[in-house]
C-alpha cells in the first residue's frame, strides 16, 4: 500500500526541514508531495535544496502567492498517486511516528479514513478557547451528519484514494478541514478516529489558525449538510 504525505507550507523556515526529516524517515513506503503555499521567509530555498537531495523521494509544488491552506491541500491532493492520502502539516506539532496507528485500521481493513484525535492522545495542555472553538466546531459536526468524532479540526486524515475521485472541494483557507469531514461522511465513509500525539504551539510561536476562522467553519459545515 502507497502512501501519499501532502505538506501545505507556508513560512515555515525553523521547522520545515526538520519535518521533512522526520516524515521521509517513517517506515511505510510513500510519496511526500510538499506545496509552498507563497512562503517569504527562506522556506522555498530550503525546500529547492531537499527537493535537489532527493528528487526521488520528495515532490515540491510552487503557488506564485499565499492562497490559504485548502488550496495546497487541494494542489496536492490532485497530484498524490498513492493508494491512502495523508496530510501533514509543516510545523512539528504532529508527530510522523503516528502514522502506523492511522494506517492500521485500513490496511486491516476495517476503516476508509482515519482522523487522529489529538483529543485522544498524549497533547499539550493549554490554550483553553482554542480547545473550546474545536469542541464546538466537533459537536456541530457529530449533530449536522450524525457522528461522534472526538476532534473534526484534526490536521491527520489518512483516507483511501477512492473516496477522493470525483469529490469536489473548494475550500481555499482552514475551512478545508470542514468540507473534507462534510464530504466524507455524506459519501458514508467509515470512518475511525485514534489516538495521536500533539505538540501545540501558540501564536508566537506561529500558529496561524485564528477565531474568525471558526465561523467560517460553521457556515461551510452547514453549508455543504444541504449542497455538495
Amino acid at each position: 500500500m502507497k502512501l501519499s504525505v501532502i505538506m501545505p507550507v507556508y513560512n515555515e523556515r525553523p521547522t520545515v526541514e526538520e519535518i521533512v526529516r522526520r516524515v521521509l524517515a517513517e517506515g511505510h513506503e510513500k510519496e511526500l508531495i510538499i506545496v509552498d503555499d507563497g512562503s517569504t521567509d527562506g522556506t522555498r530555498e530550503i525546500l529547492a535544496r531537499l527537493a535537489q537531495a532527493q528528487p526521488d523521494r520528495i515532490r515540491v509544488i510552487l503557488h506564485e502567492r499565499n492562497q490559504g491552506k485548502g488550496a495546497a491541500v487541494r494542489t496536492g491532493l490532485a497530484q498524490a498517486t498513492g493508494d491512502v492520502l495523508l496530510i501533514q502539516d509543516a510545523d512539528l506539532e504532529y508527530d510522523p511516528a503516528d502514522y502506523s496507528l492511522l494506517l492500521e485500521p485500513i490496511e486491516q481493513g476495517q476503516a476508509d479514513v482515519v482522523y487522529g484525535s489529538r483529543f485522544l492522545g498524549v497533547h499539550r495542555a493549554f490554550m483553553f478557547w482554542h480547545m473550546v472553538g474545536n469542541r464546538l466546531l466537533t459537536f456541530v459536526t457529530n449533530v449536522l451528519y450524525n457522528a461522534t468524532l472526538t476532534d473534526m479540526e484534526t490536521c491527520y486524515k489518512a483516507i483511501r484514494r477512492e473516496f477522493l475521485v470525483g469529490m469536489r472541494l473548494r475550500s481555499n483557507t482552514f475551512d478545508i478541514e470542514p468540507e473534507i469531514t462534510a464530504k466524507l461522511l455524506k459519501r458514508k465513509a467509515r470512518l475511525y478516529e485514534v489516538p495521536i500525539h500533539y505538540y501545540g504551539r501558540d501564536f508566537t510561536e506561529g500558529k496561524k489558525i485564528h477565531w474568525h476562522d471558526g465561523f467560517r467553519a460553521i457556515w461551510t459545515l452547514i453549508k455543504y449538510r444541504f449542497v455538495e
